[in-house]
């Protein structure tokens, strides 16, 4: 098999021939097909995130098909095709995996980050967090469904019943998430970064009612918003947006620091909150929906071996939507 690894925080993934590797117990290997570019994916790369596996392979949107199958695993087939997120293994016995809150899990492994991902001809995976993904839509437009999109649905679900919803960097997961939100019936509000009006442009091709820069003030509040920038100088402004008694979730894993603000933008019941992970039923109940939705995703293909071209335009905001690289 062939990979993109990362030998250590700050340095250019390197191609490298691995030996092909065999599935264990409860576990299945799947050719890659495609596998998406994400933003976490990024954090692994600047050492933002701590202990991770090293040397490793990122990548978790992962999109294949099962051509090995370890022994004990029950559900899937040969040839399959299957969606493999971030989440890659949990414990199964820490009070969170009980009470079913297993994106809390006390010992969890993750997908690109501490076991091997997807930037490669192969992967292995945790037959548990292998998704079933049928056979309508192509593999490049499925690929950032198993980050994005994923994250994205389970912020949206925090978020409550918010009919006026802002979304705070308008990437690969607000893309998706705006044409949920809007399928659901919902009003979104797009913040970009100021200035950038091909996004703002994009967010209102997806049915956004208004769209402007981060700086500025949405024209009625807001009933809830969530930020996908990592950018903890936006959590003052989305409290100031959003309405008494209004949600501001935070939905990545990683963000700068958030600024002092005064108590008053908090008051009135205003809610801040954080989304860590995904359950699997998280995945079924957002994948089960897609094909009803009608959501379209917006990407950009690289090769397998030009990773690197496509991390750096992601940092550099270069693409609307999400890049996937194919192997």
């Amino acid at each position: 098999m062939q990979a993109m690894v990362l030998s250590k925080p700050g340095t250019p993934l390197v191609w490298t021939e691995l030996p092909d590797r065999d599935p264990g117990a409860g576990e299945i290997r799947v050719k890659v097909l495609a596998c998406g570019v994400c933003r976490t994916d990024l954090h692994v790369l600047d050492g933002e995130l701590p202990h991770p596996k090293s040397p490793i392979i990122p990548g978790h949107e992962i999109v294949g098909r099962i051509d090995a199958i370890g022994p004990g695993v029950a559900g899937l087939a040969m040839d399959q095709r299957v969606g493999i997120p971030w989440l890659g293994h949990t414990c199964g016995v820490c009070p969170y995996c009980e009470a079913k809150r297993e994106n809390l899990c006390d010992a969890p492994l993750f997908t690109g980050y501490t076991r091997d991902g997807g930037y490669a001809t192969a992967a292995i995976a945790d037959a548990r967090f292998a998704f079933p993904l049928g056979e309508t839509g192509s593999d490049v437009s499925l690929a950032p469904l198993l980050c994005a999109g994923l994250i994205g649905w389970r912020s949206l679900v925090i978020a409550g019943e918010a009919r006026k919803l802002g979304l705070y960097g308008f990437g690969a997961a607000a893309h998706i998430l705006a044409q949920a939100a809007k399928w659901q019936g919902r009003e979104v509000f797009a913040f970009t970064r100021p200035g950038d009006d091909t996004n703002q442009e994009f967010a209102r091709s997806l049915g956004a009612v208004w769209a402007g820069g981060s700086d500025e003030a949405p024209p009625e509040p807001l009933d809830a918003a969530i930020i996908f920038a990592t950018v903890g100088d936006l959590v003052p402004l989305a409290l100031k947006a959003v309405r008494k008694g209004g949600r501001v979730v935070c939905a990545g894993i990683h963000m700068s620091d958030i600024p002092s603000f005064p108590y008053e933008i908090l008051w009135e019941e205003r809610q801040l909150a954080s989304v860590a992970n995904l359950t699997r039923q998280d995945g079924l109940d957002f994948l089960a929906l897609v094909p009803r939705m009608g959501i379209v995703t917006k990407t950009t293909a690289y090769p397998l071996e030009q990773a690197n071209e496509a991390l750096a335009d992601l940092r550099a905001g270069a693409f609307e939507g999400a890049a996937v690289l194919l192997p």
